[in-house]
């Protein structure tokens, strides 16, 4: 017998990972934050602050980008002040792109855009019933088919 709630929550997942979605989000994150702060660079910055100093090949399956386009949003990101490049010290062949203090700060400022933005979507959620959601959001991605 197939599961129902299984399939509820692969089709919800199925829009909520889908590049275009995110590519919205995104969009609408990043207004007014320069530039060099787009949808397309949003990944970079993201998967950097979780990650720490990598190298564009090991961060492109972090941001879910090629390792090319991790390469030329990084110089628009570098460009502007927000990353910058060091040798790695552990391969002296390749380059590590490491955020400036410019760069978490302007991460900084998506994560909170983000975080509003959530909370604001979950006002209308009955009293208690989004701190569940989260609290079971964070079990599902730690314990579930994610970890």
């Amino acid at each position: 017998m197939e599961n129902p709630v299984g399939h509820e929550i692969a089709d919800a997942l199925g829009v909520l990972l889908g590049r275009n979605t995110r590519a919205r989000l995104q969009r609408a994150l990043t207004v007014g934050m320069g530039e060099a702060v787009d949808e397309l660079t949003y990944p970079i910055l993201s998967a950097l602050a979780r990650t720490g100093p990598r190298s564009a090949a090991d961060l492109a399956p972090d941001a879910g980008l090629d390792r090319s386009v991790v390469t030329r949003r990084a110089s628009q990101l570098e460009q502007a002040g927000l990353l910058r490049r060091e040798p790695d010290p552990h391969d002296r062949r390749a380059t590590l792109l490491v955020l400036t203090d410019e760069g978490r700060t302007a991460v900084g400022e998506l994560r909170r855009r983000l975080a509003a933005a959530i909370t604001e979507s979950l006002t209308a959620w009955p009293p208690g019933e989004a701190e569940t959601f989260a609290r079971h959001l964070h079990r599902f991605v730690t314990e579930g088919p994610f970890s």
